[in-house]
């Protein structure tokens, strides 16, 4: 066998087949709404894209310290301490190619084979992949509608063992939309306070949240903090997902291992992206404009899903995901075939032209992502066919 075994641990995304299906009946010209966009339904603001055609009129197309720019990495010192109050050297910070980039990058200079990563389901799909890329093993730790699908102090502590390393904590919460309050991070900081324990903090959702502010866990103490690797990046609050630029902040000694790592792997960031990068920090925002466009679609998927006694959906507090439980329809038939799982369920609701993603990637089989990053329009036509299948179940 010429493939390693690291490689082969590596779980292929189990959604391709129902996009390639997708995509297949889309070009054959039938309708598809698709629920599936992981990214912003607006384009990057003009006074971005119009940073980086002057930064490449300017020549700024050569290498860059590979942790990026000082500049970029100085605004990314002033946005952390005005905006989260947290207080970095600019030599704490590092600029990757997107945030994914950067959770690979900090847990890479952590794991030795066999390190423990504790990850509340559910979960980003990338986290425990990423884990075993690294050599690590993952803790899966399975929240319930009991603990608002949050991990409490409780089950965090159960779930350390002397082989843990990290915890990887997501708030606010791609898929659930869940955002954990300043008092339950704290709470969760108690706990990890008491050991040597890495958090990865990924806040790449904050500026995206409804009725209710985005804290970082960093805040706590010090010591915390000094514990804490903070991920961030651009994609979605400023609408630049194909930018790829991403960034985390951590103490010196982890900064620098990242940085040793990321010379080696990719050199440096794009040069444009960070010119624009950089512009879309210290310039004006379209973020609160895009939000409530956001909130607006939050409202009336949550107000259409209700009237479906089949469907319960978590509250999403951020992101712009509806977590929807489909488990209710376990059991039925849509067209001769039982549906018994979220890929089926998803597999059979394409059928009626709706493209979304099944729970089970994300930790939890008895769900469906739904994106709304998406127009209202498609969501009205989208939700009626989701309400049709469901009916015609039996």
């Amino acid at each position: 066998m010429l493939i390693s075994k690291k490689a082969q641990t590596i779980t292929i995304s189990q959604t391709l087949a129902i996009s390639a299906k997708a995509n297949k009946m889309k070009a054959e010209g039938m309708s598809i709404i698709a629920f599936t966009a992981g990214e912003p339904d607006c384009a990057t603001p003009s006074y971005i894209v119009e940073s980086a055609k002057t930064a490449l009129d300017q020549g700024k197309t050569k290498y860059t310290p590979s942790s990026g720019t000082e500049l970029l990495r100085k605004a990314i010192v002033e946005k952390l301490e005005v905006e989260n109050g947290l207080k970095y050297n600019f030599k704490e910070v590092i600029v990757s190619n997107g945030a994914k980039h950067s959770l690979f990058n900090a847990l890479y200079a952590i794991i030795d084979d066999g390190d423990e990563v504790i990850i509340p389901a559910p979960y980003w799909l990338t986290y425990p992949e990423l884990v075993k890329m690294c050599g690590g093993t993952n803790v899966i730790v399975n929240t319930t509608k009991e603990t608002g699908y949050k991990i409490t102090p409780a089950m965090l502590e159960k779930a350390i063992t002397p082989k843990t390393k990290a915890f990887i904590l997501n708030s606010p919460s791609n898929p659930s939309g869940v955002v954990y309050s300043k008092e339950e991070l704290y709470e969760l900081a108690k706990v990890i306070e008491k050991t040597d324990i890495i958090i990865i903090s990924d806040e790449i959702y904050e500026k995206i949240t409804y009725g209710i502010e985005a804290v970082s866990i960093a805040t706590y103490s010090e010591k915390i903090k000094n514990q804490t690797v903070v991920v961030n990046g651009l994609s979605k609050s400023y609408a630049m997902t194909g930018w790829r630029i991403g960034y985390l902040a951590c103490n010196r000694e982890i900064a620098d291992a990242i940085d040793s790592v990321q010379s080696h792997m990719t050199s440096n960031p794009n040069s444009m992206a960070q010119a624009a990068a950089y512009t879309a920090l210290k310039g004006g925002s379209e973020i609160p404009a895009q939000v409530k466009v956001y909130e607006e679609r939050r409202a009336y998927m949550l107000k259409r899903v209700k009237a479906i006694a089949e469907l319960e959906a978590v509250d999403p507090q951020g992101a712009f995901y509806l977590f929807l439980d489909v488990s209710k329809s376990y059991g039925k038939k849509s067209k001769g075939e039982v549906v018994d799982s979220s890929i089926k369920f998803c597999s059979k609701l394409l059928e009626y032209g709706v493209s979304c993603i099944p729970g089970s990637p994300f930790g939890n089989d008895n769900f469906i992502r739904l994106s709304f990053a998406v127009s209202m329009e498609d969501i009205e036509e989208g939700l009626n066919r989701i309400e049709k299948f469901i009916k015609e179940l039996v």
